[in-house]
């Protein structure tokens, strides 16, 4: 799904991470639906994947794409035109209500969209920081251990990058590094997606999407916040499966 989608050049800057382009992935029980389209792929494998892996990472990578900045009108006709999923589990039908919600959002609304649910004119609609909703303010206590982690995971944010590691565009991208390894790191243990994943997202994230889907402002944002609480619920549970 996520080569197509971020053909146009928009991959995730690897915000958290400050390393590049290439997934790999464990636990080949994880109940997550295969990628709909196994062309769309948006960046390199260099490690083996079973089919449920390559979409981990790959549904990681769109999220961190679409926290990072509003979708472009490539993007979104990328989204619209990828597989739908066939089923009728809570995943697959937010899925396919965010392809919907793509086929039909302009790209300067989406922008706009964007800017006034999480910029805004001195403060957000909705933070995506987790400093903000774990301690009430930016840069605070979590933040603080959050690059802790990240050092000890060899991961750390580029010179260049201007996005805070807690953003949560940034998480997922650190999560997709985690789970599909990059340059000469294999992904890493299911204990450590499941620790990082509980200790600096879940903790925050699943409020943050509740608040984007009861803000009045949101719009093609309520789309992609329904599908990342689904996709988040059913990646935690596959990680406390082990």
């Amino acid at each position: 799904m996520t080569r197509q989608l971020l053909d146009d050049g928009s991959i995730p800057a690897n915000h958290a991470a400050g390393h590049s382009d290439d997934p790999s992935i464990p636990d080949p029980r994880s109940p997550i639906p295969v990628s709909p389209d196994p062309r769309s792929s948006i960046v390199a494998f260099q490690h083996p994947l079973t089919p449920e892996d390559r979409a981990r990472a790959e549904f990681y990578a769109v999220l961190a794409r679409l926290y990072a900045d509003a979708p472009d009108a490539a993007l979104l006709r990328a989204i619209a035109g990828a597989e739908r999923m066939e089923g009728d589990t809570h995943l697959m039908s937010a899925w396919n209500r965010l392809l919907d919600a793509s086929a039909v959002m302009d790209a300067d609304a989406a922008a706009q969209e964007y800017t006034d649910l999480f910029i805004g004119v001195g403060k957000s609609e909705v933070n995506l920081h987790g400093s903000h909703w774990l301690s009430g303010f930016m840069m605070e206590k979590p933040l603080v251990e959050l690059r802790s982690d990240l050092a000890a995971l060899g991961l750390g944010r580029r010179d260049d990058v201007l996005m805070l590691e807690d953003h949560l565009s940034a998480l997922f991208e650190t999560m997709r590094l985690l789970v599909a390894g990059h340059d000469a790191h294999k992904p890493a243990s299911i204990a450590t997606q499941r620790g990082f994943f509980e200790r600096h997202i879940a903790c925050w994230a699943f409020r943050c999407c509740a608040a984007i889907r009861e803000s009045a402002i949101a719009n093609y944002y309520l789309r992609v916040a329904e599908f990342t609480d689904e996709f988040m619920a059913l990646d935690r549970h596959a990680l406390a499966m082990d």
